[in-house]
């Protein structure tokens, strides 16, 4: 598929402008419609009143700059760690606290209740902390066998 040239620039004050084809400017934020199970697609660019200006089926069909302005503006405002290790738990009653590694790093999080684990699209997980910080497990099973039985006791 071609690649596409998608009118996409920063103001001054660094916001995503989006000129469409009748040439207003408007400021924009890239949402994912499905941002685990696809985050490379269907993004919409919605504007300051909530409309969508611009859909996008593929980041990679587009040129490199504005996929590059887009994957910016998406990684500062999301921020959801991908748990790729459970080192430790501090108990298996609730609250517990969790020495983990994730892909950005060592840290721990607090765990108040079982209810805090959603089961989204199988085999993946979202733990919410005591922090409200969101964390990520993509596959479950993907886990090394001590992590796996650790989470197991809260599943």
């Amino acid at each position: 598929m071609p690649q596409q040239n998608l009118p996409l620039t920063r103001n001054s004050f660094g916001h995503l402008l989006f000129t469409d084809g009748e040439g207003k400017a408007h400021l924009v934020t890239p949402v994912r419609a499905f941002p685990i199970a696809a985050p490379a697609e269907n993004i919409g660019l919605i504007n300051t009143d909530g409309e969508e200006v611009a859909w996008i089926e593929r980041l990679t069909d587009l040129d490199e700059a504005p996929r590059r302005l887009i994957e910016e503006e998406m990684a500062a405002r999301e921020f959801i760690p991908v748990i790729q290790r459970i080192h430790r738990v501090s108990s298996f009653a609730c609250p517990s606290t969790w020495e983990i590694e994730t892909d950005r790093g060592a840290t721990s999080m607090v765990l108040k209740g079982e209810e805090d684990i959603r089961r989204l699209t199988s085999p993946a997980l979202m733990i919410a902390d005591s922090r409200g910080i969101n964390f990520l497990i993509r596959d479950r099973y993907a886990l090394d066998a001590h992590s796996k039985r650790l989470l197991d006791r809260f599943l």
